[in-house]
């Protein structure tokens, strides 16, 4: 029973932590016109995402509406509503990855992985997600592994590349 105190205090502690850093952001951001971009940038640095409570602390402390939040939130793709895995997949889904086959390649990945594209696996470590242009199309078909391209793809190639994240 004890263990779990201090593991629950551990959590405690951090949560508390992370919550004075954005704060200090908020401080430091307040007064510039169009403080909400780089508060949000530094919750995404520290959750890896944007979490709901944090962001109603945003809403009060620099006065603005969640549906504003949420609506600047959403334009960009940088920042996600959702939690993010350790390790991102994109997939191209751009013509010529399109053209070459990307779509198996996307298909295996999700097999392989048992995750939904735009979905993050049970354990929290792959999120599979498809995009519209990688720029590689001389690679085609592509896909990044957090800043690792892999290129000229079949969906064979896929357990092997997925081993080396495991």
């Amino acid at each position: 029973m004890e263990q779990q105190q201090t593991n629950s205090s551990g959590g405690v502690a951090e949560a508390d932590e992370k919550l004075e850093k954005i704060q200090l952001a908020i401080q430091q951001f307040k007064m510039i016109k169009g403080a909400l971009i780089p508060v949000l940038h530094e919750i995404q640095d520290i959750y890896g995402y944007l979490p709901e409570p944090v962001l109603k602390v945003v809403s009060t402390e620099l006065n603005l509406p969640m549906s504003e939040i949420y609506g600047v939130a959403s334009f960009y793709h940088f920042f996600s509503l959702t939690p993010k895995g350790e390790h991102v997949i994109h997939v191209c889904m751009g013509t010529a990855c399109y053209i070459k086959g990307a779509q198996t390649v996307l298909d295996r990945l999700s097999t392989e992985l048992n995750v939904a594209v735009q979905g993050t696996t049970e354990d929290n470590k792959f999120t599979l997600e498809a995009t519209r242009c990688l720029g590689a199309c001389g690679l085609a078909p592509v896909m990044t592994i957090g800043e690792k391209v892999h290129g000229r793809l079949v969906p064979n190639n896929v357990p092997k590349i997925l081993n080396e994240y495991k």
